[in-house]
C-alpha cells in the first residue's frame, strides 16, 4: 500500500478562522475615537488607537482611519478585531456600497461585467469573486444585471443566492430608476419623448428594431435633452425595460446615434469610447427592503462635448 504523501514544510493548508467584528449602532452625535471608547470600555485606549491605525474600523461601507470622524445618529461602525479589513482598489472598478447581501460598484468603460467563452479573468465579477473571498473563502458573488463592456456607470451584484433571486424575479418591481446619459450625435426633435420597439437579434449579434411582435422583445426608452451645443447633444434616458443594446438601438432609431458607438451608426469616436453611462441605480433592498438609491459622476469627456 503507498504510503500517503507528505505536504511540503509550510504548505499545510491552515483552517479557515472567520474574522471576529463587532457592530456598534450610532445613536447620538459623536467623534468617531470617543465613540469606540464608549462603546469598547473593555478595550484600552491605546488597543482602540491601533483599530485605526490599521484600518480595522469601517463607518457604514468604508474604511477610515479619521480618529475625529463626525458620526451620526443611524450609522454603523464596524470594527474588525482580528484583523484589518480588506481594501478594494482597482482603476477600473470602484465599490460604492456593500453590505452582507449586495455590492454596488461603478464599472469603467472598457470592463467585461462577466465572462465570455474567450475571455473570464479581469472581469468585474471576476475581480469581486476575487475580493470576497479574500474576506473569507466560503463567500459567493452572482450576477444580478449586466453593463455592455463600452458603457461605463454603476450596476449592482449578490452575495446570496437569496438577494440574486429577489432582485431578478421581481426586477421591474424592485428597480425604480435606471437613469442612463448619453451623448449623441446632432440635435434630437423633439428634444424630449419615448421610443418604443420589439428589439430582436441577428446572427451576427446586432440588436435592431422591429413591429413584430413575434420576433423580439417589447422595449421602452424615454429620453430629454440635457444640452445641446454644435454637433452634439448629452441626453438623459430611462428604461422602463431592461434589453440587450436597448439605448443604443433606439438612438440609432431617432437618426442620432450614440458618440462612438460605430456598430450602430455613429460617425465619429472624438473622445475614444461609447458615450454611454449608467448614472443613476434606485432599488428596493432585496432583504432590508430599504429604498437605496445610488448616482455617479458623469464622465468629464461627456461635458466636452457639449
Amino acid at each position: 500500500m503507498p504510503k500517503p504523501r507528505l505536504a511540503k514544510p509550510g504548505a499545510e493548508r491552515r483552517p479557515f478562522r472567520p474574522d471576529v467584528i463587532l457592530d456598534f449602532k450610532v445613536t447620538e452625535p459623536a467623534g468617531l475615537l470617543d465613540f469606540l471608547l464608549a462603546s469598547m470600555p473593555d478595550r484600552k485606549r491605546t488597543t482602540v488607537k491601533d483599530y485605526l491605525k490599521h484600518n480595522q474600523v469601517m463607518v457604514g461601507s468604508t474604511v477610515t482611519r479619521q480618529w475625529d470622524q463626525p458620526l451620526t445618529p443611524g450609522q454603523t461602525v464596524r470594527v474588525n478585531t482580528s484583523r484589518e479589513f480588506q481594501i478594494f482598489r482597482n482603476p477600473r472598478l470602484r465599490i460604492v456600497y456593500e453590505d452582507d447581501d449586495i455590492i454596488v460598484v461603478n464599472k469603467g468603460y472598457g470592463l467585461l461585467s462577466m465572462g465570455t467563452d474567450r475571455k473570464s479573468e479581469g472581469t468585474a465579477y471576476w475581480l469581486l469573486r476575487d475580493y470576497v473571498k479574500r474576506l473569507d473563502p466560503r463567500n459567493k458573488i452572482f450576477i444580478v444585471h449586466r453593463l455592455d463592456q463600452q458603457t461605463s456607470g454603476l450596476m449592482m451584484f449578490a452575495r446570496t443566492v437569496e438577494a440574486k433571486e429577489a432582485m431578478q424575479h421581481n426586477w421591474n418591481n424592485m428597480v425604480l430608476e435606471r437613469t442612463y446619459v448619453a451623448v449623441v450625435e446632432g440635435h434630437i426633435d423633439p428634444p424630449e419623448g419615448t421610443v418604443e420597439s420589439y428589439l430582436a437579434e441577428n446572427s451576427a449579434h446586432e440588436v435592431y428594431s422591429t413591429d413584430n411582435p413575434a420576433e423580439g422583445q417589447f422595449a421602452v426608452t424615454r429620453y430629454r435633452t440635457v444640452k445641446a451645443r454644435g454637433k452634439y447633444s448629452m441626453v438623459e434616458l430611462q428604461l422602463e425595460t431592461g434589453r440587450k443594446n436597448q439605448i443604443r438601438v433606439h438612438m440609432k432609431d431617432l437618426g442620432h446615434p450614440i458618440v462612438g458607438d460605430r456598430r450602430y451608426g455613429a460617425k465619429v469616436s472624438p473622445i475614444h469610447r461609447l458615450a454611454l453611462h449608467a448614472r443613476t441605480l434606485r432599488f428596493v433592498h432585496p432583504v432590508t427592503r430599504r429604498d437605496m438609491n445610488f448616482t455617479s459622476e458623469i464622465p468629464a469627456g461627456f461635458a466636452r462635448l457639449v
